[in-house]
């Protein structure tokens, strides 16, 4: 089972990946708390709960490919949650427009704005982590 991390500056989405690494699903969305670090320590016993063989952050880069603020929060979230839940591999991946595609989704679901903010991070966490499954090697059937 791997776990996906969507990192915002005031939510944290955390979506789960079945037993074999094919589906991703919504799990929780983490208050952050940037002081004191319970988002860390519950995204850590979360990891620690499901027996979680890899994380897969969020990377939010620009458009052109270049990392900013946004990117340097959510290295310096790897880092910090790698140091928790060692030795379980923190991977980072590429996010462009994972809360965009995710919005989209739960709008086409007919989920109202206001509804979608409570969730929209962890759908942004499953199309971050189902993006990492996807690039998974699969053995042929």
């Amino acid at each position: 089972m791997r776990v996906g991390v969507d990192v915002g500056s005031v939510r944290v989405g955390v979506a789960i990946s079945d037993g074999d690494s094919i589906l991703a699903t919504p799990l929780v969305t983490l208050a952050r708390d940037a002081a004191r670090g319970a988002d860390l320590a519950a995204l850590a016993a979360i990891v620690a709960e499901r027996e979680a063989v890899e994380v897969v952050v969020g990377l939010p880069r620009h458009l052109s490919g270049a990392a900013g603020q946004a990117a340097e929060a959510a290295t310096a979230y790897a880092d910090a949650l790698r140091e928790l839940i060692a030795p379980v591999p923190v991977r980072q991946v590429d996010e462009r427009l994972s809360t965009v595609s995710a919005e989209r989704s739960l709008a086409a679901r007919g989920i109202r704005s206001k509804q979608r903010r409570h969730v929209v991070d962890q759908a942004a966490a499953v199309v971050i982590l189902q993006s990492a499954l996807d690039s998974l090697p699969r053995e042929p059937e």
